[in-house]
């Protein structure tokens, strides 16, 4: 009996150590050597690696371009009767700074919707952005100029009283008048294009029913 428990020791001991060594060499590889043994601690694949840090070497894309303060505004001012422009170089306005090259061109085009009267009298009849940039902006404004007349008419368009001159195609005013709120004979003689026979006469008129 005593013999036999000698056997056991002999292979049960040297197994224990066998074991241990075995267990304290694997898990040595993968504490010291992570990327060697697969699980837990191996490499993570490139296209699943962190990439939020940006190396400096790479260009950051710039947002859409702003007009600033130092942007050059030309305006090119054309006579479409004579076929002749005249182009001005000004400071940016300070409303348009900041703005878009989307949010420009909404502006511009409310303002040719709508221009001011003082830009009506002059003869305005529309204008065009030809370029955008942070560095400069063009833009063509269209003129009708009114030339000196010997009279003028008044017709309707849309039930509004309009100023024609003498040549009566070319708009000298908007007045704003409704057709409908003059006297019926008035109406009935604008509605055949009335005679002005001068300026006096037409600003008598138009100080008379402007409301």
């Amino acid at each position: 009996m005593k013999l036999v428990k000698r056997i056991s020791y002999f292979f049960v001991i040297p197994i224990f150590f066998l074991s241990l060594g075995i267990f304290i060499g694997v898990w040595g590889i993968r504490f010291f050597y992570p990327g060697s043994y697969p699980g837990r601690y191996s490499e993570v694949p490139a296209d699943r690696a962190d990439t939020s840090e940006v190396p400096e070497n790479v260009a950051v894309t710039v947002s859409e371009e702003t007009l600033c303060a130092d942007t050059e505004y030309v305006l090119k001012e054309t006579d479409i009767l004579r076929n002749t422009s005249v182009e001005t170089s000004w400071q940016i306005p300070h409303k348009y700074i900041g703005m878009t090259r989307e949010r420009f061109l909404e502006t511009m085009n409310l303002y040719a919707e709508h221009p001011p009267l003082s830009e009506l009298e002059r003869g305005f009849v529309g204008l065009e952005v030809l370029s955008f940039s942070r560095e400069k902006v063009v833009v063509r404004m269209d003129y009708r100029y009114l030339q000196p007349s010997d009279g003028f008419y008044l017709a309707v368009c849309d039930n509004e009283v309009v100023v024609y001159l003498e040549d009566r195609s070319t708009i000298y005013i908007n007045t704003g008048i409704a057709l409908d709120s003059l006297p019926e004979k008035i109406q009935m003689q604008i509605m055949d294009m009335l005679s002005i026979p001068d300026e006096e006469t037409l600003y008598d008129f138009l100080e008379t029913y402007s409301s």
